[in-house]
């Protein structure tokens, strides 16, 4: 059996957005995506031993990506760790809301057609998520502008439920207030 290549993975990824932008995550098919790639049936299922539900999670875990990419460049530039918090968490829950690749994941339409994918993906999201963001805490857990008795894991993983929390049940309004009082404390040495 041939290898799979990365550049085909590629392709199948890109080519499941564009259904999922068309026919929406819940009635996309195999079929679909395999179609609008060029490609046959059983090349996508060499590619995505999980199919449908594996395609899913890879076009998610690729938003994902770039996302964080971009976050722990801001994170970088805040003036303090507890304003990187916030901000990060504020612009996590607002790419989520605002991405149509993410949120078309996440939408009660598709809700029970990717069930499967999303929940078995918890762990893979998060590791990415810490893969991404962990040089950032670990930097401020060294400079002890995090408080000494937790861990940077902990701390990642904290803030990813509480981040899964404002995305499932959002607040009216800012949620900076709330994140300010109830999340920092939590975790940011007092000045």
């Amino acid at each position: 059996m041939p290898q799979v290549t990365t550049d085909v993975r590629e392709r199948i990824v890109n080519a499941a957005e564009r259904c999922f932008a068309r026919y929406g995550v819940g009635k996309t098919t195999v079929e679909d995506i395999a179609a609008a790639a060029g490609l046959s049936r059983a090349t996508v299922y060499r590619s995505f031993a999980g199919g449908r539900d594996e395609v899913i999670l890879a076009v998610l875990l690729r938003d994902m990506r770039r996302f964080l990419d971009r976050l722990a460049v801001r994170l970088g530039k805040e003036s303090s760790v507890a304003d990187g918090i916030v901000e990060g968490v504020v612009d996590a829950v607002a790419f989520v809301r605002r991405e149509p690749r993410v949120a078309a994941l996440l939408t009660p339409e598709a809700a029970g057609h990717t069930q499967t994918a999303v929940a078995g993906a918890s762990e893979s999201v998060l590791r990415l998520c810490a893969d991404r963001v962990r040089p950032y805490f670990a930097t401020a857990q060294r400079e002890r502008l995090l408080r000494a008795d937790i861990t940077v894991e902990g701390t990642i993983e904290f803030l990813f439920r509480i981040i899964s929390s404002l995305i499932a049940l959002p607040r009216d309004g800012d949620p900076r207030d709330f994140l300010r009082t109830y999340v920092l404390p939590a975790l940011v040495e007092s000045e």
